[in-house]
């Protein structure tokens, strides 16, 4: 394709975000930088975050051979809620890192560093992504709710664990794979060996394809 038949980059375009994505194309100008901070620009995160909660809600099911309609929900749910949660933990990210972001090509564009967003706003965003996600988790039994809330912990601690160790992939791997215990504990009522199990294995599957994503920056 031409310089000349080129489609024009939308404003803001983040750098390591593919070009064409639907944001740029298809989102109001005015949520833009909002998408983008919470990487929508970029669902391949959403579904890291999602396949291990689909993982243990099957897995659950296969353990006691029940299935309803509320496994249904849970399905619906995890989905929803790892759209959420992912823009919120990249909007904390995106947060913590806003003065290091700066100073990297990669992420310089970020709408933070680039100025698009400011503190207060994206604390806000992130807010009223996490609001959305705790009234779906409300929706649980008691013990997913609060292993819904336990969540929160890795979730704050990742951005600063590339501050203090050479293996934040750990604790990545143990924010990204929470769904695996919330789910199966949504349809069980309780939490079980098994779902460990699969979480460790997530973590060990995070350690890999989030070591080969941070040679982008070696």
């Amino acid at each position: 394709m031409s310089a000349a038949n080129r489609t024009p980059e939308a404003e803001g375009t983040v750098a390591d975000a593919y070009r064409g994505n639907w944001v740029d194309r298809h989102a109001p100008a005015a949520a833009r930088p909002y998408l983008r901070l919470s990487r929508a620009d970029r669902p391949i995160g959403t579904w890291l975050l999602l396949l291990p909660c689909w993982w243990g809600l099957v897995l659950a099911m296969l353990a006691d051979g029940r299935a309803g309609w509320f496994d249904a929900w849970i399905f619906a749910g995890c989905a929803i809620g790892a759209f959420l949660m992912r823009g919120a933990g990249c909007t904390w990210n995106d947060i913590t890192d806003r003065d290091i972001d700066g100073s990297v090509a990669r992420t310089a564009s970020r709408p933070i560093p680039s100025g698009q967003v400011g503190v207060r706003g994206a604390l806000a965003w992130m807010c009223a992504q996490s609001l959305v996600a705790f009234a779906i988790l409300l929706t649980f039994n008691a013990a997913a709710i609060a292993l819904g809330v336990l969540a929160l912990l890795p979730v704050a601690v990742y951005p600063f664990a590339k501050r203090f160790t050479w293996w934040p992939q750990i604790f990545l791997g143990l924010a990204f794979n929470w769904g695996a215990l919330l789910a199966w504990t949504a349809h069980s009522g309780r939490l079980e060996a098994p779902a460990v199990v699969l979480y460790l294995a997530g973590i060990a599957w995070t350690l890999f394809y989030d070591t080969i994503y941070a040679h982008q920056d070696a």
